[in-house]
């Protein structure tokens, strides 16, 4: 039986592609393989959001090259945000590269795979998507329409497309009729979800229909844009009792003007405007967001104000990243990346320390509670899950068939990035 191996890096929404492209690659008649050694088809699943992320994407690739003299007959496909409309530079680049995919066209790789040996079956729905745990993501829209300037997204994925509601909800049935009991609803701007639709549909509608999907327990969506955060959608949220209370918001920079040069659409106010709004109708939840540093001409005074806003929103979680120009983009092609390097890997760390005071701080009053833990996997003799505020718990437990399972868990222990508990009541 041939196989396949699938690297994937970046977003959530890579994983969700990597995952349909591995049910389409099964029902010709592929096992997954372990290692990319051991397969004869090896795909790459790109990211280049950040240029560590290209970084690594290409170092894979390099080292593919030189396994691939072990297996001349081997199938090396490239997929995912590297690849663009034109990819004469990226076949230069990996002349060892058999077949190039742009995100969520498989058809190139699905082609050369009915032509190897042994390849037979038919292409499965969407509604066939393996399940190896009680978590899945389910990818919702397509693409963005926003633009900003340091993005090279809209360029790779494209404009907004949704996928229709019966479609996703039919998509989410599914997966709980194989032990899926937490979905997580994506988009590179999910608030958008159904603009594009005449049916009428949006956001809060989709999570109302997936809401009522029995067997379902969890949902989550994710990313939001501040502005698509309405009124309405988090009222529906506070509503609606399987979905999570956790809002995933990216600010970029705590600064008026970068927030300009960046097109992001909003200004400070109005972010912490919707911050104040979910705060007020989700008492108890939790909000997470991403900060860039170091993006064109950032000066240390527009820097500290993205450090004053998080000591005055004080968000759970913090993802932080150091600008990297990337070749294609408005600001690539229209703005000076002046910040010196040393200066944003130190804006970087100054974004960690702070983040770790106030994630321990957060974290600190939750000791000695009972807490709800979906069970998703052991690591290292414990069990690990997350809250629905998307907080990670690692608990000690004496069953060793929990997965999947809604614990109670008293947590013992709080750090920045985790909690630590024991087990107290499961199913």
């Amino acid at each position: 039986m041939p196989n396949y191996y699938i690297w994937t890096m970046g977003c959530q929404m890579n994983v969700a592609d990597s995952d349909q492209l591995g049910a389409q690659l099964e029902a010709l008649g592929y096992a997954q393989a372990w290692s990319p050694e051991a397969a004869d088809i090896v795909v790459v699943n790109s990211c280049v959001v950040r240029q560590h992320a290209e970084d690594r994407v290409a170092n894979k690739l390099s080292a593919l090259n030189a396994s691939r003299k072990a297996r001349p007959d081997q199938t090396i496909a490239l997929m995912g945000c590297m690849v663009g409309p034109k990819t004469q530079d990226l076949r230069r680049r990996f002349p060892h590269v058999d077949v190039f995919m742009r995100p969520q066209d498989f058809e190139p790789l699905l082609e050369a795979a009915r032509a190897k040996p042994a390849a037979e079956g038919c292409l499965p729905s969407l509604l066939e998507l393996p399940v190896t745990g009680p978590t899945a993501f389910v990818n919702v829209i397509h693409g963005c329409d926003n633009f900003c300037t340091f993005c090279i997204v809209p360029y790779r994925r494209g404009r907004e497309r949704s996928r229709p509601l019966a479609e996703v909800v039919a998509e989410v049935e599914s997966l709980v009729t194989r032990g899926v009991r937490e979905v997580t609803l994506l988009g590179q701007k999910v608030d958008s979800y159904g603009q594009d639709l005449d049916a009428g549909v949006d956001l809060a509608g989709l999570l109302t229909a997936v809401n009522g999907v029995d067997g379902l327990d969890r949902i989550r969506f994710l990313t939001s844009y501040p502005l698509g955060v309405t009124d309405q959608l988090i009222d529906r949220i506070a509503r609606l009792d399987k979905v999570c209370e956790h809002i995933n918001i990216p600010v970029q920079s705590g600064d008026d003007d970068q927030l300009t040069l960046m097109h992001r659409g909003y200004t400070l106010a109005q972010f912490q405007d919707r911050m104040r709004v979910i705060k007020h109708r989700l008492p108890g939840g939790s909000l997470a967001t991403d900060v860039i540093v170091g993006f064109c001409g950032e000066t240390e005074q527009q820097f500290q104000r993205t450090l004053d806003l998080m000591e005055a929103v004080r968000f759970d979680v913090v993802h932080v990243a150091m600008y990297s120009e990337r070749p294609g983009t408005i600001a690539a092609r229209t703005m000076a990346d002046g910040v010196p390097a040393e200066v944003k890997l130190e804006r970087l760390h100054r974004v960690e320390d702070v983040q770790a005071r106030i994630a321990a701080e957060l974290n600190r009053p939750l000791l000695g509670q009972h807490l709800e833990v979906l069970a998703e996997h052991q690591k290292d003799g414990r069990w690990e899950g997350r809250t629905r505020t998307n907080k990670v718990v690692h608990f000690t437990a004496p069953s060793l068939a929990l997965e999947g399972e809604l614990a109670t868990v008293r947590i013992t222990s709080t750090s920045p990035w985790s909690l630590q508990g024991d087990l107290v009541s499961a199913g």
